[in-house]
């Protein structure tokens, strides 16, 4: 398994308007992605302009194709604006 973590910093106040894209982005990877497996999207009342990924592919090949998928692409343009900083990490799964 490849898995991906994305750290959002949003600017202030633009909370509402990311989330309904981030939740669609997120639904659209699992129902047409035959290689995304978990899409979780979380957040914390004590960092409201935070937001967290936690995401499971099949591999790097399953992730370049989320990355190149009309959704994604869609989701990337409309939010960039509301996004002050993004971290990415990658993580392959080591133990069952």
């Amino acid at each position: 398994m490849y898995a991906v973590c994305v750290t959002f910093q949003l600017r202030s106040g633009h909370k509402g308007a990311f989330m309904p894209l981030m939740m669609e982005n997120a639904r659209a990877s699992l129902m047409h992605e035959a290689g995304c497996h978990q899409f979780d999207v979380l957040s914390n009342a004590d960092a409201p302009d935070k937001i967290f990924l936690y995401e499971l592919y099949d591999d790097r090949a399953a992730f370049d194709l989320h990355l190149s998928s009309a959704h994604f692409q869609a989701f990337d343009k409309a939010t960039a604006p509301m996004i002050a900083d993004k971290q990415v990490q990658i993580w392959d799964k080591v133990t069952q």
